[in-house]
């Protein structure tokens, strides 16, 4: 119901997909037809809601063989936007980090800031203390209220009003990723602890990312998609829906704040 893009009538939906290519443009190389690829599609074009999707070659990533689709499909957003938000710091390992919010973002970008050697807290109402332990997670706490101050980098994917409340937490240098929203304005004075602040917007690539940004990513993402299959990094498998109950996946995802994946 909700069209905040402003979509006209017939426009298809849909941002993550995977799928083979059936067809190439006259330029490219037909041998590509039959890989099996993942994709991050452009909110402002046709999406992944349709049998067909048009999508440029380098925004393409090539999936493991032994990888299905319907784990691929649930990937490119939350995979690429956490390795986003692990790239703003500098890797200076065993410093202590900590992340708010256990989403499907943060849960892969915990286990990227873990296998860098950073001692990494998180803050979530719903994570299991086993999940917790076995991801590597130095603290987890269930409340904001009871965290002290002395952080390298805080991760936020609260809001932006929340990420400014956690900024007096950060060490001096310190830095403020916000994962949704972003801070308007820096909250200390200028000149004093420094505080870097970084935001994040996956989509914003495809209006001004350059050749460059996307072969780096698509590279990255095609790494991380070999981790994932090799199990060296754990994501949740996705709830299944056909194309007809897409309403229900779309609930489903929504409510219960877990990828659905709809099979066409």
């Amino acid at each position: 119901k909700a069209n905040p893009l402003h979509w006209p009538l017939g426009h298809v939906p849909g941002v993550d997909g995977s799928g083979e290519i059936v067809a190439v443009g006259g330029k490219l190389d037909p041998s590509l037809i039959g890989k099996r690829v993942a994709y991050h599609a452009f909110l402002k074009a046709d999406g992944s809601f349709a049998r067909f999707t048009r999508i440029s070659l380098q925004r393409l990533m090539f999936m493991p063989d032994d990888m299905s689709f319907s784990q691929a499909a649930a990937l490119p957003c939350p995979m690429l936007t956490a390795w986003l938000a692990f790239q703003k710091i500098p890797k200076t390992a065993n410093l202590r980090v900590l992340v708010v919010g256990f989403g499907a973002v943060n849960a892969i970008l915990v286990q990227l800031l873990v296998q860098a050697g950073y001692q990494v807290d998180v803050v979530s109402a719903s994570l299991e203390e086993s999940l917790a332990n076995t991801l590597g997670i130095k603290r987890l706490y269930r409340h904001q209220r009871e965290l002290k101050a002395g952080y390298f980098a805080i991760f936020d994917a609260i809001s932006g009003s929340n990420a400014a409340s956690l900024v007096p937490l950060l060490k001096a240098n310190g830095h403020i990723i916000c994962i949704q929203d972003r801070i308007p304005a820096p909250i200390d004075p200028a000149f004093t602890r420094t505080i870097s602040y970084h935001e994040l917007a996956l989509g914003a690539l495809h209006e001004f990312g350059d050749s460059e940004d996307w072969q780096a990513l698509m590279s990255e993402g095609m790494a991380l998609l070999a981790d994932i299959q090799r199990g060296s990094i754990r994501t949740a498998e996705p709830i299944m829906f056909d194309f007809t109950e897409l309403p229900k996946a779309l609930a489903h995802s929504e409510l219960h704040k877990t990828k659905a994946v709809v099979r066409l």
